[in-house]
């Protein structure tokens, strides 16, 4: 007799800042359960609800073992497709349906996937500061931590500049100044390299907040600090002006984290206009698109940098960490050094030192959750300041 699905339950918890969506699949075999990350932490009610509502009655009953069918299935039950909400609901269901395989093969899903290239997986951190010296003293804390690759900001995401005044009557929003942040950003990358030396490798995020054509400014300006990555130098809608970035510069450049349709990373990995692939996994739809990617971002020399911030639940960095140490086009993994409290809260969270994130080499993704104390920890509710960008003059900007 097939091992069928029983039941699907959704656990949300907030134990630090982002707000977690767990999805977790019951079996017909006594015991066996596995996890899934969900986690869509601006809009993770319509998630819970759509896994409650539509995806758990559809997959109810169904044998455990015939993932991509169902993987497949559900992307098209509903008609229309890839959109952040349904694809975090079925990635839930695809990463637990993963992790009740390797449970019931009693091997970690790495062997599954065919196996390690690798004993662990290379992290980069981040750090900011509130001027170039601030970054460059956090950068040698975490050199002497063991951490290698070091994502530098300054500012956050925008930075933070004297702004012109504002427009009376403007309302209140994130502002930022793309031409100041384009100058301040340049004068700390240029400090810290200078400081460091060349052997720390550097990365920096514009977190697509430029004109595409400051954005080929940019790389160019930052070729000769030899980034390992720029990140997400454009917005999804912009991505045509990658010919342009790569017709002027050798800037290494790594995109993604806002997919959801393989029609925005396919053309960009056929015609080698970026060097990293960094989607959301639990964004793009689980473990099943994710390998996928990986094997067709390989063909072109394309590696992976999955998209590792503390919206991503512990479970979806383990299920990161299983595809890091099985892809031999690995290249990178963020790391959001959760607090001790979610190491608590989720038994088996992959452990880092020395800049290395190492599996536990328990069966299926090889973590649990504390439900009771999950319960402890509710989500709360808030409408988001940061996604409120606006330029100098009030004008709603991208975040």
């Amino acid at each position: 007799m097939p091992v069928t699905i029983q039941d699907v339950q959704v656990i949300v918890t907030q134990p630090a800042g982002s707000r977690l969506v767990i999805v977790k699949v019951v079996t017909s075999e006594p015991g066996l359960y596995g996890l899934g990350c969900a986690t869509f932490t601006q809009r993770y009610h319509p998630v819970v609800a759509a896994v409650e509502k539509h995806l758990k009655p559809f997959v109810l009953g169904r044998d455990v073992s015939r993932i991509e069918e169902l993987y497949r299935m559900a992307t098209v039950h509903s008609y229309w497709r890839n959109g952040p909400v349904l694809n975090n609901a079925i990635s839930g269901i695809d990463q637990a349906l993963w992790d009740i395989k390797g449970k019931k093969a009693n091997m970690p899903l790495y062997d599954l996937l065919g196996g390690k290239c690798r004993e662990a997986a290379a992290v980069y951190v981040h750090a900011d500061g509130r001027d170039a010296y601030e970054v460059e003293d956090n950068v040698r804390r975490f050199m002497a931590e063991g951490y290698h690759y070091i994502r530098v900001q300054m500012g956050g995401y925008g930075g933070r500049s004297d702004m012109p005044p504002r427009p009376d009557g403007s309302p209140d929003g994130h502002y930022y100044d793309p031409r100041a942040y384009m100058r301040n950003m340049l004068d700390m990358i240029d400090h810290v390299r200078a400081e460091l030396g060349d052997e720390v490798e550097l990365l920096h995020d514009i977190h697509e907040r430029l004109q595409p054509i400051d954005a080929v400014q940019f790389a160019k300006d930052v070729e000769p600090y030899k980034l390992f990555f720029l990140e997400d130098a454009l917005a999804p809608e912009d991505i045509e002006w990658f010919d342009r970035i790569r017709e002027q510069c050798a800037t290494p450049l790594a995109m993604g984290e806002l997919f959801n349709n393989p029609r925005e990373w396919q053309p960009l990995i056929a015609g080698k206009l970026i060097d990293f692939i960094r989607m959301h996994v639990s964004q793009m739809g689980g473990i099943t698109p994710a390998r996928a990617v990986a094997d067709f971002a390989h063909m072109y020399g394309v590696r992976t940098a999955w998209h590792g911030p503390g919206d991503t639940s512990p479970v979806g960095h383990a299920a990161n960490l299983h595809l890091d140490l099985w892809a031999p086009n690995f290249g990178i993994q963020e790391w959001c050094r959760f607090p001790a409290l979610v190491y608590d809260m989720f038994p088996g969270l992959p452990e880092v030192r020395d800049g290395y994130m190492y599996p536990n080499d328990k069966p299926g993704l090889g973590i649990d959750i504390d439900e009771e104390l999950a319960a402890q920890y509710p989500p709360v509710d808030e409408v988001e300041f940061w996604t409120q960008t606006r330029w100098p003059d009030g004008s709603p900007a991208r975040p």
